[in-house]
């Protein structure tokens, strides 16, 4: 049976098994070298069996190199399609930044068009995501880039890129039998939208294998790979070890039942989720195979008493905390080393601040509103930070469209970053008022601020009010107490 097939986007027609390059970056740590001319061709098996679509970032190690030797030497002219990433540092970015990383990816992809740009965002506390958005569109329709996807993006700020009228086609997000926080909101969300998940993470990194089925607890401190480093977390916040062999027990009666791997049942069941374009499973080229085994993905079905057997297992199971994504941006960071030292520097503040008189800091937005009404986004005084009525605009742009629900999001977006540029976080935050100008839109305005403020509970204020501009459905202002 050949590999089923998915129209991503106008023009970009993707296999719904892509093959990720991840684990190029990891053969590579610790300074050692691969051959590239040996891994290019090892891409011709896959692409031979059907599996002619490759995941890769501009972090991945040579994984942009490989493919695009693949596509010039091995096989040109090869029907593939390369989608890749671009993970900037947080902070400003300009037009050369997104011109430069563009310009990088074709090169190394020996491209002129890039088949879909993936963009990653550290926070979403510093609005200046959007504004690499934005010039992402920019250079979608000067054509460089066919589609635009984005990778490890909430359900919230999904939302608010699409209100906003930015053209997304994919969400790449973590998805597994044990991680099901895309089942919840954002696979609904994405599918009413038509944008398609690609879930990476299907087969933990290896864990989800025969290998591991009744073998003993590993040494967490002491595992081979990048991926059983992070997904090694992700077992481990699911409830440990032992309800994870319960969900291996119930995954190997299905494969036995099928005749296949643990792993091909594990990323069938995550395909056949609401929502899912694809699934990503990860290749070590040269060094590993499991070309067969992927095919064989599309040779059985699961039936309502498969899917009732691991159902079963997955209730004994802990929840993964949050949305999609939020493994990056929250503790406890789901990621190889358990934080982002090794990923980023730092995070600059997203607003200029500047001592003010009586031993006050302001925080500055910059807009032209502040300095003809006479107000700071947000004043500091002691251990109390005091964020001014904050509404859905960025620059000259208003936020969130018509969607109630994507301008509360990042109206409390503003307010995180005003009070992180000030030395606080919304957990500080102890009272929150909410002006609404169309008073029948009060529920997602509400429930908007019960996904963010629920673990906090503020004291809270919500009144109807005229707002100055028709297009701001929403204001909220907000006051912290620092420890």
């Amino acid at each position: 049976m050949g590999i089923p097939r998915i129209q991503l986007a106008p023009g970009l027609e993707i296999s719904r098994v892509l093959t990720g390059l991840w684990q190029i970056a990891d053969l590579e740590r610790d300074g050692r070298t691969l051959d590239l001319d040996a891994a290019a061709a090892a891409m011709a098996p896959y692409v031979d069996a059907g599996l002619t679509t490759f995941d890769m970032a501009d972090h991945y190690g040579s994984a942009e190199v490989v493919a695009g030797r693949f596509a010039a030497a091995v096989r040109p002219g090869a029907p593939v399609q390369r989608l890749t990433k671009w993970v900037p540092e947080p902070g400003p970015v300009s037009a050369a930044d997104v011109r430069a990383a563009v310009d990088r990816a074709c090169s190394r992809l020996q491209t002129e068009v890039i088949d879909l740009l993936q963009f990653h965002a550290w926070t979403f506390a510093d609005p200046r995501w959007l504004d690499a958005m934005w010039l992402l569109e920019a250079a979608r329709d000067a054509g460089r880039i066919r589609a635009i996807g984005v990778t490890n993006f909430d359900t919230a700020h999904l939302r608010v890129a699409i209100a906003s009228g930015i053209r997304v086609v994919s969400n790449q997000i973590s998805g597994s039998v044990i991680d099901r926080r895309f089942t919840t909101r954002l696979g609904p969300y994405a599918q009413a939208q038509g944008v398609g998940l690609l879930c990476y993470g299907t087969v933990l990194g290896g864990f989800l294998s025969e290998k591991w089925l009744g073998a003993p607890e590993p040494d967490w401190d002491r595992l081979e790979t990048w991926s059983q480093m992070k997904y090694g977390r992700f077992i481990r916040t699911a409830g440990g070890w032992e309800p994870f062999q319960g969900v291996l027990r119930a995954l190997h009666a299905v494969a036995t039942r099928h005749g296949v791997p643990i792993a091909t049942v594990a990323s069938r069941w995550v395909l056949d989720q609401p929502g899912v374009a694809g699934v990503i499973v990860g290749a070590r080229l040269s060094h590993s195979a499991h070309v067969a085994d992927t095919a064989r993905m599309f040779a059985f079905s699961l039936d309502d008493n498969d899917r009732a057997c691991i159902a079963e297992a997955q209730a004994a199971l802990q929840p993964i905390p949050g949305d999609c994504g939020d493994e990056y941006r929250t503790p406890p960071f789901l990621t190889a080393s358990g934080d982002l030292s090794h990923h980023l520097s730092g995070f600059p503040a997203p607003f200029n601040t500047r001592p003010g008189s009586d031993g006050r800091t302001l925080a500055l937005s910059g807009t032209v509103w502040e300095p003809m009404a006479g107000y700071s986004r947000a004043v500091r005084k002691g251990t109390r930070i005091h964020v001014s009525g904050t509404t859905a605009t960025h620059g000259s742009r208003a936020i969130g469209g018509a969607d109630p629900a994507a301008q509360t999001h990042f109206c409390i977006d503003k307010i995180a970053g005003a009070l992180q540029s000030l030395g606080g976080s919304l957990e500080h935050v102890v009272r929150t008022r909410v002006f609404v100008s169309d008073i029948s839109q009060w529920e997602p305005i509400a429930r908007a601020h019960g996904e963010r403020f629920g673990h906090i509970l503020p004291a809270n204020t919500m009144v109807q009010a005229s707002l100055i501009g028709d297009e701001y459905l929403v204001e909220i202002e907000a006051d912290a107490e620092l420890d």
